[in-house]
């Protein structure tokens, strides 16, 4: 178990998924984003860094019928399907570093809330991206979000990387069109302000 899985399994061990300072009841502009990508109910979907959220619930509930959730640690996927009972079986589950995941099949939608800035490493961003290219074919889908400039410095004891669309855009490469962008002050369980950039690209 590599240095970065150990990390994050200690944190499900230690905290409930309703107090780590990532969780949000209702992940509202997510949705609205997938939404706007006008995606078919059929077409695969995969959660990147998902873990226990709840997108996959709603997106379920939506009737989105091809869906997958990777996640580093095995405990935040297990809370996930522990919640989700039955309807578990339907949905593909990652236990995986994204720096070494190697996709089964296409996905018409790639969304990371909150992976991508712990990649404080070139190599290891240069590995995701490499790893995005290969799971998202050309129309394919990205809605990146990540801590905004002026945003956090650190989450979880980890040091993290500030984005804005420039940055993002410069490490994703000239195949990403960056066709949307938000922000969200996220509240924590305990209170705080984060804030965050939503990024909405198509691949070329």
């Amino acid at each position: 178990m590599s240095d970065r899985q150990q990390h994050w399994e200690k944190v499900y061990s230690e905290k409930s998924p309703l107090e780590v300072s990532w969780y949000q009841k209702e992940p509202a502009l997510s949705l609205r984003l997938i939404e706007h990508c006008q995606l078919a109910k059929p077409q695969a979907i995969i959660d990147v860094g998902g873990g226990a959220s709840t997108l996959v619930d709603c997106l379920q509930q939506q009737g989105y019928a091809h869906l997958a959730v990777l996640d580093i640690s095995a405990k935040a996927l297990d809370v996930a399907k522990q919640r989700l009972g039955n309807k578990a079986d339907a949905i593909e589950w990652f236990a995986s570093d994204i720096t070494e995941f190697t996709a089964p099949h296409p996905f018409a939608l790639w969304h990371d809330r909150a992976v991508f800035h712990f990649l404080t490493e070139a190599d290891d961003r240069q590995k995701y991206v490499s790893s995005l290219k290969t799971s998202l074919p050309p129309g394919g889908h990205l809605i990146l979000a990540a801590f905004a400039i002026g945003g956090p410095t650190m989450c979880s004891g980890l040091n993290i990387v500030q984005y804005d669309a420039a940055k993002i855009c410069h490490e994703l490469g000239d195949e990403f069109e960056l066709v949307e962008q938000d922000s969200e002050t996220h509240l924590t369980p305990s209170g705080g302000e984060q804030l965050f950039g939503y990024f909405r690209f198509v691949r070329k």
